[in-house]
C-alpha cells in the first residue's frame, strides 16, 4: 500500500460537517489587513522557532512538509526551507499568502482553506491539486482561528494527509474559550482554546502519540493583544 494509499484508507477529516455553517470570511479579511504589521506585532517567537527546529531536525533534509495557515512564512515556513525541506504552505488571507511568497520563494503557497485538504482531492476555487501526503506538519497558532466543535475534524484532516508515521508540530494557546473575540491590531477575531490537559485529549483521540511538550509566557509588542501562554505539542501519526 502506498503512502498516499494509507492516508486516504484513514481519512476521516470533514465529511460528516456542516460546511455549509463555515464563514471564515471575516477572519481572512482582519488578517489581509493586518498583514504587514503583523510581524512587528509578533516579534520575538522563541517558542515557535524551537518547536519549528523540532521538526526541522526530526526528519531527513528533502521531506515533504507542510505549513497550515502559514501566514507571512515567518519564522516556520522560512526555517524548514532553510533546513532543507519541501514546504508547501497555505493559509485562507491572500495578504498573508503575498508576503509569504516574498519572504519564502522557495518554497510553494496556496489559497487553501484547511476544510478543503484532501489527499489527491480538490482544494478551494482553483481545481484538483495534488499536495499531499506529507511527512510533516506545522500547525501554529491555526487551529485556535477556528470554533472549538471543529478542531477535532481539523484534526483527524491533518492525520490524513500525514504519512503513518509522520510528524506534526501543534502550537495552540492555552485559554478555556470557544469562538470568543478578541480585539486583534485594530481589527477583531475570533478564537478557541483548550487548557492543557483537554488540548492533549482531543490530540489524542485525532489519532496523534504525543511525543514533548513545551510552553511559553508570551507578550506580543501590540498593547491591545493580551499576554498568553503558548503551548506546543511534538507529535506523530499513529498509524
Amino acid at each position: 500500500m502506498s503512502g498516499e494509499d494509507a492516508c486516504r484508507d484513514g481519512y476521516e477529516g470533514y465529511e460528516d460537517f456542516d460546511r455549509l455553517a463555515l464563514d471564515r470570511s471575516g477572519q481572512a479579511d482582519a488578517f489581509d489587513t493586518i498583514s504587514d504589521r503583523y510581524d512587528e506585532a509578533f516579534p520575538y517567537k522563541e517558542g515557535q522557532i524551537a518547536a519549528g527546529q523540532w521538526l526541522a531536525e526530526s526528519l531527513p533534509p528533502g521531506s515533504r512538509l507542510l505549513d497550515v495557515g502559514c501566514g507571512t512564512g515567518l519564522p516556520t515556513a522560512r526555517q524548514l526551507v532553510d533546513a532543507g525541506h519541501e514546504v508547501v504552505g497555505i493559509d485562507i488571507s491572500p495578504g498573508m499568502l503575498k508576503l509569504a511568497r516574498d519572504n519564502v520563494p522557495e518554497a510553494t503557497f496556496h489559497h487553501v482553506d484547511i476544510v478543503d485538504l484532501r489527499v489527491g482531492g480538490r482544494y478551494g476555487p482553483g481545481g484538483p491539486l495534488e499536495l499531499g501526503p506529507f511527512d510533516g506538519i506545522a500547525g501554529y497558532f491555526t487551529l485556535l482561528l477556528l470554533p472549538r466543535p471543529e478542531i477535532p475534524y481539523a484534526l483527524r484532516t491533518l492525520h490524513a494527509v500525514l504519512r503513518p508515521g509522520g510528524l506534526l508540530g501543534l502550537g495552540m494557546v492555552e485559554a478555556d474559550i470557544d469562538d470568543f473575540p478578541i480585539p486583534f491590531l485594530g481589527n477583531s477575531v475570533r478564537v478557541s482554546g483548550y487548557l492543557r490537559d483537554e488540548l492533549r485529549q482531543v490530540v489524542r483521540e485525532a489519532g496523534f502519540e504525543i511525543l514533548g511538550e513545551d510552553s511559553h509566557a508570551y507578550a506580543p509588542a501590540s498593547t491591545d493583544v493580551p499576554p498568553e501562554i503558548q503551548l506546543y505539542l511534538n507529535c506523530r501519526r499513529r498509524a
